[in-house]
């Protein structure tokens, strides 16, 4: 079994190039997935948010992800506590979901992590991806494509590290900058490549 990490900057299109990569045959493991799961309603994770940043930030029974994003986004001590509850129980998650997939037979896994080069996680894959974008389409995506205001996607895009600094650490560069179909062959050559290593 071999195992990918696949990576992006906000806006740079991983979520549609994981989408190829599963059509080809890869199994995913999605760690905004593993996000949303390990504080959903029911489970211990969302118990630790609401204790540690109380029931303001719940709305109609699950974690008001926006507000308290909006919170912590400007506080580093909030995220910083935030991320204590959270990236234990994703990492977690994702070990699950990779076992099982082993199990189910699959031969590549890719785990789609945002924040992997800025977490120093190259290490655990035999190989990386980046979804590469300049800049300026990062921004033109979320405010178009995701309703972000442009102030928030510019301070998004700042929190992260710079896309072309990633690009310098990856194995493997997806131009996502043209067509679907030119990033779909891209794809496909990296898949290629990949399965070979």
């Amino acid at each position: 079994m071999k195992l990918i990490g696949l990576t992006g900057g906000a806006g740079s299109g991983k979520s549609t190039v994981a989408a190829m990569f599963r059509e080809l045959g890869a199994a995913i493991v999605d760690a905004d997935e593993a996000t949303h799961a390990v504080y959903a309603p029911g489970t211990d994770g969302f118990e630790a948010v609401v204790e540690e940043f109380g029931h303001e930030y719940v709305r109609d029974g699950a974690i008001d992800r926006a507000k308290l994003g909006a919170f912590v986004f400007e506080n580093p001590d909030a995220l910083r506590r935030l991320n204590a509850i959270v990236h234990p129980r994703v990492r977690q998650w994702m070990a699950d979901r990779t076992a099982q997939a082993v199990e189910d037979g699959a031969e590549v896994v890719i785990q789609d992590v945002p924040l992997l080069f800025e977490n120093g996680l190259q290490g655990l894959y035999s190989s990386t991806v980046l979804v590469y974008a300049t800049p300026e389409t990062q921004v033109r995506r979320l405010i178009e494509q995701r309703g972000i205001a442009s102030d928030r996607a510019l301070k998004m895009l700042a929190a992260q590290m710079p896309i072309d600094e990633k690009r310098s650490l990856a194995d493997f560069v997806i131009d996502n900058e043209g067509t679907r179909d030119q990033t779909l062959h891209q794809v496909e050559e990296a898949w290629t490549r990949v399965r070979s290593l």
